[in-house]
């Protein structure tokens, strides 16, 4: 995909933003910055920047993109705070964006967003080689993790109360924080769907959605499940330290760390690139990038670090090499379309 000055040029006169000089990231009213800003997702974030640094070595003239990990929730806060140099041009989220989001996003003046689908990942269960081992299912983890299963009382300490089957071992499971977009993807796509299974749930979604929704998410406080912030490879070195624990995060890092972890299954489903890429496993999920279309052109570089981000999430490219599972071929199609189009959402989509 190419860039002409006449396009860049064109979109910086069309930008909200108040940038002077787009072309060498100057500006007379309050600044401006002479390099992308990307923040959210600490899943995404390897896959980021490693098309920021893919960027730098084929672009010289551009600077390399700054990428932090704040989490996706805390990432969508910064990104939908307004517009500006001053704000990130970009939100990267394990997650889709909720629509209360996007509603801050519009209050806040953030009104053209453009919502990328750049891979699918999986939330993978894992422990240390040689270590624990199960086969869980959605409703083992939620009668193992939830705050207060069905509504009754936590009472499981190991493993083999949740289901005999499993080993008599203290139930100790190390994952992300309510910050995290793996967090919310675990509730969603593991948590309620092990609530679920019980019928008499439905009962009580029919009559206090709220209480449906805390009993079925609520993850239990008590030190089974120790929040280990936003950072995956702590969680790596945690369940490698001790062959007795479970870890939670995205699939890519059970790839990166192949040597020192085990995945664990799901639904007898083993957490692997082929079986996320067709669904078969259930916790697999779709991975986001979010753009504000008034800084493209206005940014220096953020044009041509979109461009490289379609290089690179093919299948069989750069980013699968990391663990990044390709999406199935229409919807690359239409992810690459909204790239290049620089097409905007308008919230209908979101829930």
């Amino acid at each position: 995909m190419k860039f002409t000055t006449r396009l860049a040029a064109t979109l910086c006169a069309a930008s909200a933003l108040t940038l002077a000089a787009c072309g060498d990231g100057s500006s007379t009213n309050g600044g401006s910055r002479d390099s992308v800003r990307a923040v959210g997702s600490s899943t995404v974030y390897p896959f980021a920047k490693a098309v920021a640094e893919s960027l730098a070595r084929s672009n010289p003239d551009v600077k390399s993109p700054i990428i932090e990990s704040t989490g996706t929730g805390g990432g969508m806060k910064l990104f939908c705070a307004g517009e500006g140099p001053s704000t990130p041009d970009m939100a990267n989220a394990s997650r889709r964006m909720k629509a209360s989001e996007f509603a801050t996003c519009q209050e806040n003046g953030v009104n053209d967003v453009i919502e990328l689908q750049v891979g699918l990942d999986g939330i993978a269960f894992a422990s240390a080689k040689g270590g624990i081992t199960m086969n869980l299912t959605p409703e083992i983890v939620y009668r193992a993790l939830a705050a207060r299963p069905y509504g009754e009382e936590q009472t499981a300490t190991l493993w083999s109360d949740v289901d005999p089957s499993l080993p008599a071992e203290k139930i100790l499971v190390y994952g992300p924080p309510s910050t995290s977009g793996t967090r919310d993807a675990l509730k969603e796509l593991v948590l309620e769907a092990g609530c679920e299974a019980e019928a008499s749930m439905e009962t009580i979604k029919a009559e206090d959605e709220d209480r449906y929704d805390q009993l079925c998410t609520e993850v239990r406080s008590d030190g089974a499940y120790v929040d280990q912030g936003e950072q995956d490879n702590l969680i790596v070195q945690k369940i490698e330290n001790n062959d007795k624990a479970v870890g939670v995060f995205g699939y890519s890092y059970l790839e990166e760390n192949a040597d020192k972890v085990q995945g664990l299954p799901m639904n007898g489903v083993d957490p692997t690139y082929e079986n996320i890429s067709t669904f078969a496993y259930p916790g697999a999920r779709p991975l986001y990038v979010y753009v504000k279309k008034s800084h493209i052109g206005a940014i220096p570089g953020l044009a041509e670090y979109l461009a490289e981000w379609t290089k690179s999430w093919v299948k069989d490219g750069p980013l699968a090499k990391i663990g990044l599972v390709a999406s199935p071929d229409d919807v690359m199609a239409a992810n690459m379309k909204a790239a290049t189009d620089y097409t905007t959402i308008d919230g209908s989509e979101l829930k």
